[in-house]
């Protein structure tokens, strides 16, 4: 799932270019046809509570493996 939410949040980046996710927000992401996600199966689109992902990821922060937590760095993540 992690790679998902951060698809989701590298496509939100790159539209809007910040991370500043509105809670609420569902961001659609097209999944890889290898990549099996609970909400799609295999591939297709599927919808990403973006928002809720990323509050919940800044609870956690101090918990995230640094690989993680720099991956959300190099997007801007304001933590």
């Amino acid at each position: 799932m992690w790679a998902v939410n951060l698809a989701a949040a590298r496509q939100f980046h790159a539209r809007e270019g910040h991370l500043r996710v509105p809670r609420k927000h569902i961001e659609q992401v097209e999944t890889e046809a290898g990549l099996v996600c609970r909400q799609a199966g295999v591939g297709g689109p599927v919808g990403v509570k973006l928002g809720t992902w990323l509050d919940n990821v800044r609870r956690r922060a101090a918990k995230l493996p640094e690989r993680r937590r720099a991956e959300l760095d190099q997007l801007g993540m304001r933590w």
